[in-house]
């Protein structure tokens, strides 16, 4: 019996009934095994190897494994669910990505299958899509998920597909009254949803069909180059499908019951729904999530390497962060750049202690429960990374010594042996502020009043006990900052005290003064971490600078 048998009963009953969406997701499919039985449900995602994987890719895996997760939950993991990661790597290059090497090379192979082109990178792999594939799967091992990947190629040229090839076939016209009213005029004129390899070139021909013949699985086309007539299977990799009756295909010849895509491929998922039903097939369920963005709100493009790239973000944070960004509003446009890093590293770690108080309930909405399918750690990381990267910024550090030095002067028995993960958040923390907090580091200077603020705050600090709590020292940031500008004049801010409230301007100026950035974390927080003398001298050397 495995661990999701044996989960109590109460826990698949509020399963059922929580509005996070891998189990929305999940009740989709519960419902459609119940009009289509089957041993097994298959889920896929898709990857497009013509250009390097990024983390877009990651997501629909990463997602897709969160509603099977939910759906072994609500079925106590007595169906058999399986992964498949497929790259539709027999599909044609069609333009030379903007970010490999070789370029020149590559250009000489156009219009063959990807895993004919030749490896740009090395002569490590037989092929581009080779290459590619290769990284895809190396993270996806890396993250642990249970997949099994199916190569597009393989697939077609071993005979997997050869059954539904030739029902396509046999249903050509059928296709083609699908396809037709979706094209413009001059592609309906020649379009075709078989493309025939041609055995002189190795290049995806897009002719049109002059003939085709069910019974012997043929089809004709006049070969572009020697205007001659050829006539070959469609079998066996001679020929390969335009995409959306390859889509529909793969469906029904992998047994595809869950597969979720892009809000951009949402006319493309109907049609070939409708492919799929012309052979009889049942189309798998899914939604269509939002693209994610980058830093000018454009589409991340694999062929131009906009965005992040999967090693990219696990340079800056770790892996759990990567995923809390995967779960959170898939059905909602976000940007995808290094400005949202440091706030999903530590709302992770925010959700990982919340999980610990919360009840079976709260914790089935708990972004957590799905990233580590029902098995969240112990929360081990006592500071934010937000106060790593203040505390990296204000002290310039440049080795992880440094950091922890003033960690320990805060958590005093806290070191990298007993908080590894701690520990590589240090790490991650100098990556991060090297490369793009340092260039963007901009001073300003305080005005007449601020400088009068800050010389106050300067006194009140250097006027408190030894040991004040991070608590204290926030409270005497407050009081020097109830003052012009800073003062609350709307009422809106409430107090604990009833006192006036203060702006988040008085905030905002310690940060731009000080530290040369528009945000930091709590500064009562990193004062209690940094110390009082460190701070009260670099509110000295912020006063001599603008002297």
């Amino acid at each position: 019996m495995s661990a999701l048998e044996a989960i109590a009963p109460e826990l698949r009953q509020i399963a059922e009934n929580s509005n996070a969406w891998p189990f929305e997701e999940a009740r989709k499919l519960v419902a459609r095994r119940k009009r289509c039985p089957k041993h097994e449900v298959v889920f896929e995602t898709g990857y497009g190897p013509s250009g390097l994987p990024h983390i877009g890719t990651f997501g629909e895996v990463v997602r897709t494994s969160m509603v099977r997760h939910a759906f072994r939950v609500l079925t106590a993991d007595k169906i058999r669910t399986r992964l498949i990661a497929f790259s539709d790597d027999m599909d044609g290059l069609r333009k030379v990505p903007d970010n490999v090497p070789n370029r020149d090379m590559m250009a000489r192979h156009l219009g063959k299958p990807l895993s004919r082109v030749p490896d740009p990178f090395s002569n490590e792999y037989p092929s581009f899509a080779a290459a590619n594939n290769a990284r895809l799967r190396a993270f996806l091992d890396q993250f642990g998920f249970e997949y099994e990947f199916l190569s597009s190629t393989d697939c077609y040229t071993s005979g997997r597909f050869d059954a539904t090839l030739l029902k396509m076939l046999e249903r050509f016209d059928r296709v083609m009254a699908i396809m037709l009213p979706s094209l413009r005029e001059e592609r309906a004129q020649t379009y075709s949803p078989f493309l025939p390899i041609s055995p002189h070139t190795g290049i995806v021909l897009q002719v049109p069909i002059l003939a085709h013949d069910a019974k012997r699985g043929t089809i004709t086309y006049e070969d572009p180059d020697t205007r001659e007539h050829v006539t070959t299977l469609v079998t066996g990799g001679r020929t390969k499908l335009q995409w959306k009756p390859d889509w529909a295909m793969r469906w029904i010849a992998l047994g595809v019951d869950y597969e979720m895509a892009g809000k951009d491929l949402i006319d493309s998922v109907k049609l070939s729904g409708e492919i799929c039903r012309s052979l009889d097939g049942v189309p798998p369920e899914g939604f269509n999530f939002e693209l994610f963005l980058d830093e000018k709100g454009q589409k991340i493009s694999k062929s131009k390497g906009n965005g992040l790239t999967i090693e990219e973000w696990l340079r800056y944070a770790p892996a759990e962060s990567l995923s809390l960004f995967m779960y959170r509003e898939p059905k909602a446009a976000k940007r995808l750049y290094f400005d949202v890093i440091p706030r999903h590293v530590d709302e992770y770690q925010q959700y990982l202690k919340a999980y610990q108080r919360q009840d079976l309930k709260q914790r089935l909405d708990n972004p957590v429960w799905h990233i580590h399918s029902g098995n969240a750690p112990q929360p081990t990381v006592p500071i934010s990374f937000s106060m790593l990267l203040t505390l990296v910024a204000f002290s310039n550090a440049e080795s992880a010594e440094t950091l922890w030095g003033f960690i320990r002067r805060y958590r005093p028995g806290v070191t990298p042996q007993t908080h590894p993960e701690l520990d590589a958040l240090v790490g991650y923390a100098i990556h991060y502020f090297r490369d793009f907090v340092l260039p963007q580091k901009r001073f300003r200077e305080p005005s007449e009043s601020e400088r009068a603020a800050l010389l106050d705050l300067r006194d009140a600090l250097s006027q408190l006990p030894a040991g004040a709590t991070a608590e204290q020292i926030q409270q005497v940031v407050y009081e020097i900052g109830r003052r012009d500008p800073f003062l609350d004049k709307t009422g809106k801010i409430k107090t604990k005290d009833g006192k006036p409230g203060v702006t988040l301007d008085w905030f905002n100026m310690l940060y731009q003064v000080l530290l040369g950035q528009e945000k930091g974390p709590r500064f009562g927080s990193f004062v209690a971490v940094y110390g009082v003398k460190n701070t009260v001298d670099m509110i000295d050397g912020a006063l001599a600078r603008s002297a």
